[in-house]
């Protein structure tokens, strides 16, 4: 029985709150609107909405969607971990790249050693988590009413399953310990929980995503009416990054290796249509949140396009993404090499530098992208105060100039989320850490069918010691999937954030430049930028704090 809106009153925890009320409407659909209006809250019965496999799809797909805003207006907070605000500005607490909002901002406080349990991104990052566990529950504990076949009631279920399986993957990661709800809650259930220990959580992952690889079908069997549906390969990989981060190197190698012995998905020869929604059907994309122009869009481009293109530049790369992408003959970079060409950074450079960030004097659909610091008439000059970079760089993967429509929070560009790039580097990796023989054949059959696509054409790696390849492989992984949301998690994963996060960090290099930032006084011996400076506090930031406004609510939960 739900509570009435006179208990409704009684103050408890907003994260409950979701998973006793948003579930009413697994789908938040008109025909459940509908049958609410029609009952009284304190004697609902949902009986007469899962009466037909329309429905329950209506309802799936709310559980799919979670809170991810989907409409013409810009996401100011993480609405999601798939959303692309939750999934691509975790990245700017890296060392990838800076907000624009600068030091204050809640991205940047997750790594430079002011988090705390106020911080509102973790409470955003939170919420977002239990609206959607609470949406999978609800569905789980009501599908089974549905008149459908055995096969499709399966496969939704095993949807659900993955879906929150995969929110509790997200939550182990940064909170470790939480509470691991799967079932609809009582007021008093809600307000009394107790965390679950990291241990149990990743159990029932593990558990869970291998029930449901077990009903999803494979990534070749979904139509492309169906494209956004998880599939074997999906859950697969979220298997195995959940094996990687816990060290089960030689289970998620296995796990892994399945993928690739589907043959399902391959390595795309274009690099760059993966990011700009023109190849949004590409077999290397396995799993992807789905946006729509004018139905179900997102605000991308209003948060990452320049500031001559009307955008708002949040999303800053820093000069040490750019420093780390190698010279086109695989050799590292160097300020000093006579192959560096300031005037076009990009020049005998591995390509996707340009495919990942625009830097001064890059055009920029009709336009060009200004920077300089010198350059005062430039609405993207580089300074402290305009509404421009704060590095001398800004994104540009997914800062798609063919764009025709005229509202910057409109754009139908998918984000992915699972990468077959990433399911590669992460089996040559797990191979790696599993002490297993790594030899030429490997190499090639991974990390060099990335490198070696059409368009990017770096030399192959031929190195098999396993210190060096490492390095080489950990590189490899940042400027492949670079601004994607990935590098946080796998600087966390590796136990070196507080070494990399820690320090000082520069933008673009002008030399000769006048208005040049300069860190304490000090010109940098390269004429950067000076951005910021970043303090990890090891043993401290690894791990989120609860939000506050969930401990003072339940003190169960300190």
């Amino acid at each position: 029985m739900l509570a009435t809106p006179e208990q409704m009153k009684t103050t408890f925890s907003p994260l409950y709150k979701y998973l006793l009320l948003i579930g009413l409407c697994g789908a938040g659909s008109m025909s459940c609107q509908k049958e609410l209006n029609k009952s009284p809250l304190n004697n609902y019965s949902n009986d007469a909405f899962w009466t037909s496999e329309q429905n329950a799809m209506l309802a799936l797909t709310g559980v799919y969607r979670g809170n991810i805003q989907m409409q013409k207006a810009a996401e100011f907070s993480a609405t999601d971990w798939w959303s692309y605000n939750g999934l691509l500005f975790i990245e700017l607490a890296t060392d990838n790249a800076y907000d624009r909002r600068g030091d204050n901002a809640g991205t940047t406080r997750l790594a430079n050693g002011t988090m705390t349990a106020d911080l509102g991104i973790l409470g955003d990052y939170w919420n977002a988590s239990y609206i959607r566990i609470g949406r999978c529950n609800y569905f789980l504990e009501n599908v089974g009413k549905t008149p459908v076949s055995a096969a499709k009631l399966a496969r939704m279920t095993a949807e659900a399953r993955f879906l929150r399986a995969c929110t509790y993957f997200y939550m182990s990661q940064y909170w470790k310990d939480v509470p691991l709800v799967t079932k609809t809650l009582s007021l008093q259930e809600a307000n009394t929980v107790t965390k679950t220990p990291k241990a149990q959580v990743v159990d029932f992952v593990i558990s869970e995503l291998n029930a449901a690889i077990a009903d999803l079908p494979q990534y070749k069997d979904i139509p492309a009416s169906e494209r956004g549906r998880a599939s074997k390969q999906a859950a697969m990989a979220f298997l195995g990054r959940l094996q990687l981060a816990e060290k089960k190197y030689a289970d998620a190698a296995a796990t892994y290796k399945k993928i690739v012995d589907f043959n399902d998905n391959n390595i795309d020869a274009n690099f760059q249509s993966l990011f700009n929604g023109t190849n949004e059907s590409s077999k290397e994309i396995i799993f992807a949140t789905q946006y729509l122009q004018d139905l179900a869009p997102n605000a991308m481009l209003q948060h990452i396009y320049p500031a001559t293109a009307g955008g708002w530049h949040l999303y800053c790369p820093l000069g040490s993404l750019v420093e780390s992408y190698d010279f086109k003959d695989g050799t590292p970079f160097s300020y000093t090499d006579p192959r560096y060409n300031p005037n076009d950074i990009s020049s005998n450079r591995d390509p996707r530098l340009k495919y990942t960030v625009l830097y001064n004097n890059q055009p920029f659909k009709t336009i060009r992208y200004v920077t300089h610091p010198d350059s005062t008439k430039s609405p993207d000059q580089l300074t402290t105060t305009k509404q421009a970079t704060r590095t001398g760089f800004g994104m540009g993967k997914f800062s798609y100039e063919g764009f025709a429509g005229g509202d910057l929070q409109n754009s139908g560009i998918d984000l992915p989320v699972i990468r077959y790039a990433e399911v590669l580097l992460s089996y040559l990796e797990a191979k790696l850490e599993a002490g297993d023989a790594i030899d030429q054949g490997l190499l090639d059959a991974t990390i060099n069918k990335i490198r070696t696509r059409p368009g990017v054409n770096m030399p192959p790696i031929t190195v098999t010691d396993i210190p060096t390849l490492r390095t080489i492989l950990r590189k490899e992984r940042r400027n492949e999937l670079a601004l994607e949301g990935i590098r946080y998690w796998d600087l966390l994963r590796w136990g070196n954030a507080a070494q990399v996060l820690k320090g000082d960090f520069y933008g673009a290099a002008f030399s000769g430049a006048v208005n040049l930032r300069k860190n304490n006084g000090a010109i940098d011996p390269y004429s950067r930028w000076y951005v910021t400076t970043k303090a990890f506090r090891a043993g401290t930031d690894e791990k989120w704090p609860v939000p506050q406004r969930e401990t003072n609510i339940n003190p169960n939960l300190k």
